[in-house]
C-alpha cells in the first residue's frame, strides 16, 4: 500500500506550507505530495490529473479538507466514486474523520458511512443554494410590488434633446452633434432617440456623415 497526499491552493499567491505541514505530520512521504497551485478560472488540476493515474487499489490518498477534491459537492461526489468505489483507493480527510474510508464504526465500513455523510452534505449545500435563489427572487418580488424600480433611472428627454432630435432626423446634423448640443453622451442620445420613438429601434444609424 501506498500513501499519497494532494494539496490544493486557489490562486498562485496562497501559500501551501500548511496543508503541506499537515500532510507530514501524517506520515506522508514529501515524494508522494502532489500539488496544485491554480487561479480562480483555472481548475485544470494537472498534479490531481497525475495522481489520480498513479493511484492503484489499496493505496491511501490523504487530503486536509473534502473541498480538495472539486469546487462543488457535485464535483467532490463524482471524484470521490472515482477514487474510492472505481480505483478502490481509501481516503481520509485531516479536517473530518468521519469521512474516513479506513475506519469502522459498530461494524459498518467506512465507505459506506462516507458516502451517506457526502450525500447528507451535498444535499445540505444543494438545499441551501436554492434557499438562497428563491429568498432573492422573494425579495426582487416585494420591491417591485413596492414600486421598487431596478436598472438605471431613466432620464426624462430635455426640452433641448427634443430640438435636436428632430434636427438629427431630418439630417441637418449628425447624431454626435446633436448629442453634444443637447449636452449628452453619444450613446446616452440615441438610447433616447430609441425611446422616444416609443422602443421602435430607428433604422437610421447614429454614425457620423
Amino acid at each position: 500500500m501506498a500513501k499519497y497526499g494532494y494539496v490544493r491552493v486557489s490562486t498562485k499567491e496562497q501559500k501551501t506550507d500548511r496543508q503541506m505541514e499537515a500532510m507530514l505530520e501524517y506520515g506522508v512521504n514529501v515524494k508522494n505530495i502532489f500539488t496544485d497551485k491554480l487561479s480562480g478560472k483555472d481548475f485544470n488540476r494537472p498534479s490531481y490529473k497525475k495522481l489520480v493515474k498513479k493511484l492503484k487499489k489499496g493505496d491511501l490518498l490523504v487530503i486536509k479538507s473534502i473541498d480538495r477534491l472539486g469546487r462543488d459537492y457535485k464535483e467532490i461526489l463524482e471524484e470521490w466514486r472515482k477514487i474510492v468505489r472505481t480505483k478502490g483507493v481509501d481516503i481520509e480527510v485531516i479536517d473530518l474523520p468521519l469521512l474516513n474510508t479506513t475506519q469502522e464504526i459498530d461494524g459498518i465500513a467506512g465507505v459506506l458511512i462516507a458516502d451517506i455523510l457526502l450525500r447528507l452534505l451535498a444535499y445540505v449545500s444543494q438545499t441551501e443554494r436554492d434557499f438562497i435563489k428563491q429568498r432573492q427572487a422573494e425579495g426582487i418580488a416585494i420591491a417591485i410590488a413596492k414600486g421598487i424600480h431596478f436598472g438605471r433611472e431613466k432620464i426624462e428627454p430635455t426640452t433641448d434633446f427634443d430640438i435636436w432630435f428632430d434636427k438629427w432626423i431630418s439630417g441637418e446634423v449628425s447624431s454626435r452633434v446633436a448629442a453634444e448640443k443637447a449636452g449628452m453622451k453619444h450613446t446616452t442620445f440615441y438610447r433616447r432617440c430609441k425611446e422616444k420613438q416609443n422602443g421602435i429601434i430607428i433604422q437610421k444609424s447614429c454614425s457620423e456623415k
